[in-house]
């Protein structure tokens, strides 16, 4: 019966592995490493929540894609945390860890991926749902949506959980894996490549249907009368979706890659070089969404100017200025956030402003 060693701290582990965790991390790289990820964490934090306070805010965003684009956002939102934790338990700190804690940390990763991912397979399926029926939004009720949400939660701390549950080899560490030293390989190349074929499937998936808008567009556009804000809105959006599909594939794949190499006991790949520069990556991911949203949706950047230049304002310069904000959202562009009801939303917030004024004046 094989010996099981769950009262032993990582060092045990990362010698048997012979992983260098200590002498890479400490001095100057160390501190470059903090400030960085500090930096980035930060603005993953206050990019991520305006993201999502600007679709709780904004009556054109109360709709199934906005939702998930703000569960999207929350993701991000717990993958800072993640890192925040990451950065104070490693380096040196790695061999001092208890299994627990070490498990707690690469839970807090898994789990983070796990609902990006899932998070925009859903997305796929609201967009497949609407884009069929040539709509820009689905008919997913809020109920319908609260729930997805919620199964999207609970499917991410589950997998990010399945390590602690079992699938872990602090019972046969002959099949412990280099990079995660308590971590099963059959689990890395089950995990690596069940990530790697959801991606390849949402990437095909993208492609056929944005394939599909183009020429329902092209064909429609000949033969109706409708505005063409209207005939491109759909378009927008699933550039925006496949904007941050694509990111996301980018930024995870080299990492995932990576795992799959560990788990398949690759020895001559050099992955241990390699492997804190593809977690940045994967870092750099959450920063970049929020600058996605906001540069590919005019009204998502409107509503979170407007938000910004209201929180560094007083009353009283906020009220000399409402005319501007209402001129922002009253403008006519071709912005993913018009629809039919776009007329009523519009007279109601820059009616909003007009009372202002008068009030004012």
């Amino acid at each position: 019966m094989n010996e099981c060693y769950y009262d032993k701290r990582m060092d045990f582990f990362y010698n048997r592995t012979k992983t260098d965790t200590a002498d890479e991390w400490t001095g100057a790289q160390l501190i470059g490493v903090l400030c960085f990820g500090t930096f980035f964490c930060l603005f993953i934090f206050i990019s991520n929540s305006l993201v999502i306070a600007a679709v709780v805010k904004n009556r054109r965003f109360h709709f199934p894609f906005y939702y998930l684009l703000a569960n999207l956002a929350a993701a991000d939102f717990f993958a800072g945390i993640a890192y925040v934790f990451l950065m104070f338990n490693t380096g040196p700190v790695s061999k001092t860890l208890t299994v627990n804690r070490w498990f707690l940390r690469q839970g807090l990763l898994d789990t983070s991926l796990t609902a990006s991912l899932v998070n925009l397979l859903v997305i796929a399926v609201e967009r497949h749902m609407s884009i069929m029926r040539m709509k820009i939004h689905s008919n997913l009720t809020k109920k319908r949506v609260t729930f997805l949400i919620i199964s999207i939660w609970a499917i991410a701390i589950f997998m990010g959980a399945v390590p602690t549950l079992g699938w872990n080899c602090l019972c046969d560490i002959t099949v412990c894996s280099s990079l995660a030293p308590i971590y099963s390989r059959s689990y890395l190349v089950f995990w690596s490549v069940l990530n790697l074929v959801v991606f390849f499937i949402m990437v095909v998936v993208y492609i056929r249907i944005y394939m599909y808008v183009q020429r329902k567009t092209n064909v429609l556009s000949s033969h109706t009368s409708g505005s063409i804000s209207r005939r491109r809105t759909p378009v927008k959006l699933m550039k925006t979706v496949m904007t941050v599909l694509g990111a996301f594939v980018v930024c995870w794949t080299p990492g995932l890659v990576v795992l799959l190499l560990d788990g398949l006991n690759c020895t001559d790949c050099g992955i241990q070089n390699v492997k804190r520069w593809f977690l940045l990556l994967a870092l750099l991911n959450s920063v970049m969404n929020p600058i996605i949203y906001s540069y590919k949706d005019d009204e998502m950047w409107a509503t979170m100017k407007r938000m910004i230049c209201c929180s560094s304002e007083d009353k009283s310069q906020e009220r000399r200025s409402s005319r501007i904000p209402s001129t922002v959202l009253c403008r006519s562009t071709d912005t993913s956030g018009h629809y039919i009801e776009d007329g009523i939303i519009q007279g109601t917030i820059c009616g909003k402003g007009d009372l202002g004024d008068k009030g004012n004046s």
